[in-house]
C-alpha cells in the first residue's frame, strides 16, 4: 500500500499558518527546512498541546520518521489520532496505514478501512487508493469488486498513478466491469506518464500484443525499458525477451542475458527459466548445466510449469544433476498438472523405467508439494 508523508508537509504548513499564530508557524516552517528540528519541534508541541490537529500530525510524522527526535511509533499514533479524531484527513490516513501495518498499534485491517473510509470520504487521494486496495483484496472488509473500482477511480481522478494503474488493470481483467482494453490503455498511459513502473510495463505489453492498440514493437520495447530502469522485475524480463527475440530492437542475446539476471535476481520466475535456458543452450555464455538446474529450480519451486518441466528433463538426463527417475518423475508429474505439453508422455517414459516404490515415492512427494515464493507474471 501507498504511504507518503513529506508530500503533505508543505500544504499543511500553509493551512496551519492561515489566522493561527502565523508567526509561530512561520518560525517552526523556517527551522523545519533549514533542518532545525529541535526548534520546529518546540514549537509544535506547543501547539499540540493546546489541541491543534495540524501541529499534532506534523509531531507524529516527526517522531515516525526520526525527524529531532527519537523513533517512536507508538507517540505517533498518539499524535496521529488525536488529530484524526478532530477530523484532519491526513492524520486520519497515517493512523490507518499503522493500523495496517502494525506501527505502534496491533495489526488490524478492521480498524484501518475505518480511518482509510474517513480520510477518503474527505477526498484524500491516498486513502481513497488504499481503501480501493482493501476492497479489491478482502482485507479488512469483504471483498467487493465495485466499491474497489469506486474508490480506485475516485483517486484516479485525482492522478493519483497508483490508482490509474489498479483502474487499468481492473479494466483489462474484465473485474466487475466489462472487459476493455482501451478504457485499460487509457488509465495505464496516464500512470505510465506519471512513472509507474507497472503501469509503463502494462502499456509496453498492450503495444507487444497489439490489444487495442496497434501492435508496435518500438513503443513496447520505450514502455518495457522505463520500466525495466526503474528495477521492475517484469518489466526487466519483458524487455530481455524483446532482445532475445529481435522484437523492436536488434536481436542481441547478451543484452537478453543481461536483463534476465537483473529479474531473475529479484525472483521473477519467468526470467529464472530464460535465465536457466540460456546456461543449457551456451547461449552467450558457456554452457553450464549446474547453472542452469539452478535457475530452473528457483522458477519450479515457485510453481513456474515452464521451468518446473525443464528441470525435469535435466533430472532425467543426468545434465546439471545426477539422473534421478524420482525426481523427473515428480517435476513432469506437477508440470503436467498445469498443462505443459509432452509432460504427461514424458511422465509416462519415466515411469516405464521405475519400479512401484519409486513411483509410489514421487507422487507423494509430489502430493505434499507446495510452492516456495510467489511467482511474477507477464503482467501483473
Amino acid at each position: 500500500m501507498f504511504k507518503n508523508f513529506l508530500v503533505l508537509i508543505p500544504l499543511l504548513f500553509c493551512l496551519v499558518a492561515c489566522g493561527k499564530e502565523a508567526a509561530n508557524y512561520d518560525h517552526a516552517k523556517t527551522a523545519y527546512d533549514r533542518g532545525d528540528y529541535a526548534t520546529a519541534y518546540k514549537v509544535f508541541k506547543t501547539l499540540a498541546v493546546r489541541g491543534d490537529p495540524e501541529a499534532q500530525y506534523i509531531l507524529g510524522l516527526m517522531f515516525e520518521k526520526s525527524l529531532g527526535v527519537p523513533h517512536d511509533n507508538v507517540q505517533a499514533v498518539k499524535l496521529y489520532r488525536k488529530a484524526a479524531r478532530q477530523g484532519l484527513a491526513e492524520a486520519q490516513y497515517n493512523l490507518g496505514y499503522s493500523y495496517e501495518h502494525g506501527q505502534g498499534v496491533p495489526q488490524d485491517y478492521t480498524e484501518a478501512v475505518k480511518w482509510y473510509g474517513k480520510a477518503a470520504e474527505q477526498g484524500l487521494a491516498e486513502a481513497q487508493y488504499n481503501l480501493g486496495y482493501s476492497y479489491e483484496h478482502g482485507q479488512g472488509v469483504l471483498q467487493d469488486y465495485s466499491e474497489a473500482i469506486k474508490w480506485y477511480r475516485k483517486a484516479a481522478e485525482q492522478g493519483f498513478a497508483e490508482a490509474q494503474h489498479h483502474l487499468g488493470v481492473m479494466y483489462h481483467n474484465g473485474l466487475v466491469v466489462p472487459r476493455d482494453y482501451t478504457e485499460a490503455v487509457k488509465w495505464y498511459r496516464r500512470a505510465a506518464e506519471q512513472g509507474s513502473a507497472k503501469a509503463q510495463n502494462n502499456l509496453g505489453y498492450m503495444y507487444a500484443k497489439g490489444l487495442v492498440v496497434p501492435q508496435d514493437y518500438d513503443e513496447a520495447v520505450k514502455w518495457y525499458r522505463r520500466a525495466a530502469e526503474q528495477g521492475f522485475a517484469e518489466a526487466q524480463h519483458n524487455l530481455g525477451v524483446m532482445y532475445h527475440n529481435g522484437r523492436g530492437v536488434p536481436q542481441d542475446c547478451t543484452e537478453a542475458l543481461k536483463w534476465y539476471r537483473r529479474a531473475a535476481e529479484q525472483g521473477s520466475a519467468r526470467a529464472q527459466n530464460n535465465l536457466g535456458y540460456m546456461y543449457a543452450r551456451g547461449l552467450v555464455v558457456l554452457q553450464d548445466y549446474v547453472e542452469a538446474v539452478k535457475w530452473y529450480r528457483r522458477a519450479a519451486e515457485q510453481g513456474y510449469a515452464k521451468a518446473q518441466n525443464n528441470l525435469a528433463v535435466m533430472y532425467q538426463n543426468g545434465r546439471g544433476v545426477p539422473q534421478d527417475y524420482v525426481q523427473a518423475h515428480l517435476w513432469f508429474n506437477l508440470a503436467a498438472a498445469q498443462g505443459i505439453s509432452g509432460a504427461q508422455k514424458n511422465r509416462e517414459i519415466i515411469a516405464a523405467k521405475m519400479t512401484s516404490s519409486q513411483i509410489a515415492e514421487a507422487q507423494r512427494i509430489a502430493s505434499d508439494w507446495k510452492p516456495k515464493g510467489k511467482t511474477i507474471g507477464n503482467r501483473r
